[in-house]
């Protein structure tokens, strides 16, 4: 009884290490060199001098200790406590602060935090053209992970610094333990350090790796969600403001209209050069945001005969809003990673009008159906394509923009200037 309520005393894993030596009958000595370690390592730990154990120091002396069961279970628990509680008690880093509001993302924010947080998913990459705000979504998902308890998150920005450069593998494994934490890859490409990531990912139990890309590189275990640019409104609604206001890309486009012209309001005349304007861009966040630094100077018809007239042309504007994406140039280096199968495959389905199937696709193509639907998988990772909603199966359509580029002598520009 007497072994019991030590036990259950014992609050630190020193005190722990040192009731289960001294219950066995072991002297600090023979517990050393039943363990292989130093009899000053086993002095420093029930001393409390070392306060963080590493794992397979742990183990040794379980195994030493023999300990078996729910006994050897509490044992490693309370070294985990133990590194946990001797922890830096600031506050996790926060990651960079988004300049707005997320709009027309609230459902991919939660379906990504749920994947990480709740599932498990360990290695997610989100990948999709540049200004389709991938960087826009993976900081909401940062930001929400920041404020729930007991998580931690580190931000890299790999345009401005190397991931694999950061820090030493062994230092980034040690800052970040076991905690749970968000390890977010900002631009990675295809630059990521695959045997840093097993190291850490064996080290750190609670990590998670977020990753965005242009190109998602192939990950052992990971999992690409392509990013779609916001939904665009349909014909329809042209004449129904209200009906219009609730569409992603609308939506968008309005919360930055009205940053630049407070008390802007979506007019009926206006309405259908507002959903113009959202369906031209396909909905690109990046390229929204850009076009709506211009609404200070011109209004939404203008906008739309500017647009009509050359929108891969339309550059930032000198002062004020937005302005950062240049859709030309992003679409231009989309299509020159494709390969001569997957360019030709393009430009007849951008040929065609209206939605179509992966079956509609085989047989445009004329090639084997399994090279077929892996060409089209290309192309909605590359965010060439996009799917649409459809009653009868997965259907897809290609950009208005990439239609305007294909088959014409704008793409070669493009690519050289990306």
């Amino acid at each position: 009884m007497h072994g019991v309520t030590s036990l259950q005393s014992a609050t630190g894993f020193g005190e722990l290490l040192r009731v289960r030596r001294e219950r066995v009958g072991l002297t600090q000595q023979v517990l050393a060199d039943h363990a292989t370690l130093s009899v000053r390592a086993i002095r420093d730990m029930e001393s409390g001098r070392v306060q963080r154990p590493r794992q397979e120091t742990v183990r040794l002396l379980a195994d030493a200790l023999r300990l078996e069961g729910h006994h050897r279970s509490r044992f490693e628990a309370a070294a985990r406590r133990q590194a946990l509680l001797e922890e830096p008690r600031d506050e996790p880093t926060a990651p960079p602060v988004a300049r707005g509001a997320i709009v027309g993302r609230e459902l991919e924010a939660e379906v990504l935090t749920d994947a990480l947080a709740v599932h498990g998913d360990r290695l997610v990459t989100v990948a999709g053209l540049g200004g389709v705000g991938k960087t826009r979504l993976v900081l909401e998902v940062a930001r929400r992970l920041h404020l729930a308890p007991g998580w931690s998150v580190r931000w890299i920005d790999c345009g401005r610094q190397p991931a694999a450069g950061l820090e030493r593998r062994a230092d980034l494994a040690r800052a970040i333990g076991e905690r749970p934490t968000l390890l977010v890859l900002d631009g990675a490409g295809t630059g990521v350090d695959t045997a840093l990531l097993d190291e850490l990912f064996h080290r750190c139990p609670g990590l998670r790796v977020l990753i965005t890309a242009r190109v998602a590189q192939p990950l052992p275990g990971g999992q690409v969600i392509p990013l779609a640019p916001l939904p665009t409104p349909g014909p329809e609604l042209d004449h129904d403001p209200v009906a219009l206001a609730e569409v992603g890309a609308v939506r968008l486009l309005l919360s930055h209209l009205r940053r630049l012209r407070p008390g802007f309001r979506l007019e009926p005349e206006e309405a259908p050069a507002v959903a113009s304007i959202c369906r031209q861009l396909d909905g690109l966040p990046g390229a929204l945001e850009l076009v709506a630094g211009w609404s200070t100077v011109l209004s939404p018809r203008q906008l739309v005969a500017r647009l009509t007239d050359g929108p891969f042309h339309l550059a930032p504007p000198p002062a004020g809003f937005g302005g950062r994406a240049d859709v030309g140039a992003a679409l231009g280096a989309a299509l020159d990673r494709l390969t001569p199968a997957q360019r030709d495959l393009l430009e007849r389905l951008a040929a065609t009008p209206g939605d179509w199937s992966g079956e509609d696709a085989v047989e445009l193509s004329g090639r084997p159906p399994q090279e077929c639907l892996a060409a089209v998988h290309e192309l909605l990772a590359s965010g060439l394509i996009r799917g649409v909603p459809a009653r009868d199966g997965v259907r897809f359509t290609v950009l208005n923009l990439c239609r305007r580029l294909c088959g014409t002598g704008v793409y070669a520009e493009l690519a050289a200037a990306s």
